[in-house]
């Protein structure tokens, strides 16, 4: 990819095997360098089905100076992630220096718990509609949606528009 040259995605418990599996193949598909950063102690997180993703380094190990972007997969991920602070401290300082941050699905957990989308357009999965709203953003009813630096999707069907979208800012 041209431009910065370190990506950065955050997995969780429980995310959903469409979503992280695809994040993975077309971000490396794309030449990002992806880490999957977990929380303390975790060495592998399993999908829904099973599958599993290793975790390369602990969230309160890394610096978010060292990352263009983060991608949360949705799933049951998000409410363990929303729950980790430094989780929240890495998304919220990649996308406050102007980093990529990308949101599938329940994933929109994350930006609201992180603080950062009062007053941006997002969409996100229908269960979580009103949180989003609450959390002072615009709901808007489509495959991907881009405000600035923030990127959201609502299911596992808009991966392909949602992963063009995150390769196409981070170029």
């Amino acid at each position: 990819m041209a431009g910065p040259q370190s990506r950065y995605w955050v997995p969780g418990v429980w995310c959903c095997p469409g979503e992280s599996g695809e994040l993975l193949l077309r971000m490396r598909e794309a030449g990002a360098e992806v880490t999957v950063v977990g929380m303390p102690g975790v060495k592998e997180y399993h999908s829904k089905l099973g599958y599993p993703v290793k975790v390369d380094v602990a969230a309160d190990e890394v610096s978010a100076d060292d990352f263009d972007a983060v991608i949360v997969p949705g799933g049951y991920a998000p409410d363990r992630i929303r729950r980790h602070r430094p989780m929240l401290d890495l998304v919220r300082t990649v996308f406050e220096r102007g980093g990529v941050a990308a949101a599938i699905c329940h994933a929109a957990w994350v930006p609201i718990s992180a603080g950062i989308m009062k007053g941006k357009r997002a969409t996100c999965f229908f269960a979580v509609k009103d949180n989003v709203i609450n959390a002072g953003a615009t709901y808007v009813d489509a495959e991907v949606v881009q405000d600035g630096n923030l990127i959201t999707s609502r299911v596992p069907g808009d991966l392909p528009a949602f992963c063009r979208t995150i390769i196409a800012a981070l170029k």
